[in-house]
């Protein structure tokens, strides 16, 4: 619903047989911005992740590892 406030298009997917599904009908709108909700368990381990209440400065591309947002590699 904060989607549909906002003038996006908001889909929900809650199990994991749905989510080629969710996907497709997400990407066959294009007229308006696509929100999409994955529901995952809450101890599910989902990569970038940002901790909550931090900033996203502060992202993790996985346990304990960061980004080197000054490496010079291209």
């Amino acid at each position: 619903m904060l989607a549909e406030a906002m003038g996006c298009v908001g889909l929900s997917c809650e199990r994991p047989e749905d989510v080629d599904a969710t996907i497709e009908k997400a990407m066959s709108i294009n007229d308006q911005p696509v929100v999409v909700d994955f529901r995952v368990h809450r101890d599910a381990m989902v990569w970038p992740m940002v901790a909550a209440g931090t900033s996203n400065d502060d992202i993790m591309i996985a346990r304990e590892t960061a980004p080197d947002w000054d490496s010079q590699e291209l």
